[in-house]
């Protein structure tokens, strides 16, 4: 599955992109974003593997916005303006829409996406392995220009924190300036996301009621999206 996450200050074009995507079954929405500035929150906290995204948006283009991104997804630019074809591409961009573009042509532009990007989930599968054996029980965190060694038993949950991360553990918390959807890939499948701004390590839960989940004397919220996989806990 590719989960697709839609940038783009026009409300039609998002619905279209929707209608062709609902056409490909392999397709998944992440969430909608009207401008940069909401996409960068929403790519702080969650992970998608593409996005579509428009060059002309107010206060800062779809470019700019690109530009920010240190490990960027795969990006279909959709846009009306077909001069900036050449700075996409030089932008590492999979494919160019200019709009208005038809189902065929967007077919095309997932397909030639979505090869490149089986082959590099691939090459990050097998480094994820690799790293795996020779760190199996541990993780370099990144804060105040440091890398801490810290051992998977001791952390007890994660929190988003705007661009950073708070990384409680059994005596102290580091902020960390990784990202929660980076988190989530390296983590070992101890631990769980209960929210889009939380994952926790399943040994550390005390108890587990109603929305919440108790880790000493933290209350940690359980979303909507993520009750469902909270519950096989239960069982």
């Amino acid at each position: 599955m590719t989960h697709y996450l839609i940038i783009d200050d026009e409300p039609i074009a998002h619905r279209i992109i929707e209608k062709y995507c609902d056409d490909l079954p392999h397709l998944i929405k992440s969430g909608n974003c009207f401008n940069a500035f909401e996409a960068m929150q929403f790519l702080n906290e969650e992970k998608v593997d593409l996005l579509f995204l428009d060059i002309n948006m107010p206060k800062l283009s779809g470019f700019d916005f690109l530009k920010t991104l240190t490990n960027p997804p795969k990006i279909i630019v959709t846009t009306a303006y077909k001069e900036f074809a050449l700075e996409g591409y030089e932008l590492d961009i999979s494919d160019y829409l200019l709009k208005p573009f038809s189902f065929q042509r967007f077919v095309k532009a997932i397909n030639k996406t979505i090869v490149n990007l089986n082959n590099k989930q691939t090459l990050t599968q097998n480094i994820a392995i690799t790293d795996s054996i020779i760190e199996a029980d541990s993780i370099y965190i990144k804060s105040d220009k440091k890398h801490h060694q810290v051992h998977f038993s001791n952390i007890l949950f994660i929190e988003a924190y705007g661009h950073y991360c708070k990384v409680y553990l059994k005596d102290k918390m580091i902020l960390s300036n990784d990202k929660i959807s980076s988190f989530e890939a390296s983590l070992p499948n101890t631990f769980i996301r209960t929210h889009k701004s939380f994952i926790v390590s399943k040994n550390k839960i005390q108890q587990i009621e109603g929305n919440r989940i108790h880790i000493n004397e933290h209350k940690i919220p359980i979303g909507q999206t993520y009750k469902t996989k909270v519950n096989k806990l239960l069982r």
